[in-house]
């Protein structure tokens, strides 16, 4: 264990009371919310979309508490402590994307489906080959989003409280994947909507808490808050300017440009974004909860620079490396600063606090990502493919809990391995596979009227398989010191970001597949879509 994680330790366990009680509350408040949405869930759509009750407003909330994941608030806040003005990029990235899914995705969307994505995609093709694609494009996205949210719960409750060894860590990770399956079993969409509500407005609270006392440490001068982080980061001016990550060399600069296309595109294909459209009862209210959110999403994003120029200037690289090679723990090093630094009363307590809300964070996010994937391979791959749409509706919600524990499980295997990855670069992956598998056949769904089966099918195979093929063999899995593998070296393809090339390969595919195919789309079915898309009528 690094040196800076012994002096968390030793705080972290004198304080082990307020620590472990401000957990315990937290876990026991969302556990009682889940227990009582589990009363509510009556059938199929109170389930899957929280019986479509939720105003704009608070479905604002939630989508801003799906959104601002444990990539946004630790992963942007190391990225910004530890390359500066390159880290920030990410949080434009995130918030730009909104405009995407506001203007092309999210009223077409909600008028269209009912649950899930398949619903759009299958409501004028083939119903199985779409839905079985679509699902387990779902379920990888997911997979991948999970395994950031994995991650820095790893890397956070293994701060707090103190845990050393791979071991202790692994079971951390048991114990976070444990509590998000109890949360979608029990609770469905109408439980995980009010986690995330709560876990909103919990993370803006202590984002904006520690943000006013970062300026005031610096008399609200953002100027002087700059230039003591550039002082402190070894880098001088570089540290604000473009390129200490991205921009040093021909491939970095690439890759700085298949990030930014994998951030503008990825939010409107990501799953457990599109589900929450289906919990509002109107088209006009998915329009006022994109909106709410990109005000919540875009005010935090702003306070991340304080976070992550904060951290760099008072906590310092070194001592945030020493803690997490990627970053990861820099908010709650910033917040134990803040409290007074380590050793002292005040510390351990805004350590504790700050930490249990970034849990709060985790636990949502994982919750949301979770009902996502069980629900399409409930909704989509069992009831309508393997069920051929003779499956009853608590046959139908008994599969997507049984998917909800497998997925779990999976994820946790997985996430055990990839401690050493930055959150936020690890979600940037999975809005690279969603920008490649899922927006391209939404978008071709929604506005081209030639658009067919063959198309669909291969717009998702081609964008999912090439994303994941071009991850497998990318830095991020072999090749470097922060790799999953970092010991061995098959990688080939040079980028970390794979959305440079697998993004126009999944619209490409879409493109040939239509135009080879015999079998020629039905355009009455594609008016009905289009005429429900637009107006709404028709919609459940």
């Amino acid at each position: 264990m690094s040196h800076g994680t012994v002096l968390l330790a030793g705080s972290a366990s004198e304080h082990r009371t307020l620590t472990l009680t401000l957990f315990g509350v937290f876990v026991l408040a969302t556990l009682g919310i889940t227990l009582w949405a589990g009363r509510q869930t009556k059938d199929a759509a109170d389930f899957y979309a929280g019986g479509r009750g939720f105003t704009g407003l608070q479905n604002g909330l939630a989508i801003s508490g799906d959104y601002m994941s444990a990539a946004s608030f630790l992963g942007i806040a190391g990225a910004i402590a530890l390359f500066g003005y390159d880290g920030f990029l990410y949080s434009i990235g995130f918030l730009v994307a909104w405009l995407v899914a506001l203007l092309l995705v999210a009223e077409p969307l909600r008028n269209s489906g009912r649950y899930t994505m398949a619903d759009v995609l299958a409501f004028r093709m083939r119903q199985r080959p779409v839905r079985t694609a679509a699902g387990i494009s779902t379920i990888v996205v997911s997979i991948f989003y999970l395994l950031a949210q994995m991650v820095g719960a790893g890397s956070l409750v293994s701060l707090l409280l103190g845990v050393s060894g791979e071991g202790a860590k692994r079971w951390t990770v048991v114990a976070v994947g444990a509590l998000m399956v109890v949360y979608v079993v029990v609770g469905g969409m109408k439980g995980t909507t009010w986690v995330q509500i709560v876990k909103a407005v919990l993370l803006i609270a202590g984002a904006a808490v520690m943000t006013f006392m970062v300026l005031a440490k610096y008399h609200f001068n953002l100027s002087s808050l700059l230039g003591a982080a550039a002082h402190a980061s070894g880098k001088g001016s570089a540290f604000l300017e473009p390129g200490l990550k991205y921009g040093t060399t021909g491939t970095t600069k690439l890759d700085f440009i298949s990030l930014a296309l994998a951030l503008l595109l990825g939010t409107a294909g990501l799953p457990h974004i599109l589900v929450r459209f289906y919990t509002v009862p109107t088209a006009k209210a998915a329009r006022k909860s994109v909106l709410w959110a990109i005000g919540i999403i875009g005010v935090f994003y702003l306070m991340t620079l304080a976070l992550g120029f904060g951290a760099a200037a008072l906590v310092g690289p070194a001592a945030i490396k020493k803690s997490n090679a990627a970053g990861n723990t820099a908010a709650p090093l910033l917040a134990e600063h803040l409290g007074g630094g380590a050793g002292s009363a005040g510390g351990a307590a805004m350590l504790a606090i700050i930490s249990a809300v970034a849990f709060a964070t985790i636990l949502a996010v994982v919750a949301g990502l979770t009902l996502a994937s069980s629900a399409s391979f409930a909704h989509d791959i069992y009831a309508n493919v393997i069920r051929r749409g003779k499956a009853g509706e608590r046959e139908e919600i008994k599969s997507a809990k049984l998917a909800a524990v497998v997925i779990g499980a999976v994820a946790i295997a997985l996430s055990i391995y990839a401690d050493k990855l930055n959150t936020a670069a690890l979600v940037a992956l999975a809005f690279a596979v969603a920008a490649s598998a899922n927006l391209p056949t939404l978008l071709y769904s929604l506005f081209w009227k030639r658009f067919n089966t063959t198309g669909a099918v291969s717009s998702v195979y081609a964008g999912l398989v090439s994303s994941v093929t071009l991850v497998v063999f990318s830095p991020v899995v072999s090749g470097t010191k922060t790799a999953l593998f970092p010991h061995s070296d098959f990688h080939w393809f040079p980028l970390e970001n794979p959305g440079l090339v697998s993004i126009p390969v999944g619209f490409l595919a879409g493109w040939i597949g239509t135009l080879l195919s015999r079998r020629p789309a039905d355009p009455t079915k594609y008016a009905e879509l289009e005429v429900r898309s637009l107006t709404g009528l028709g919609a459940h």
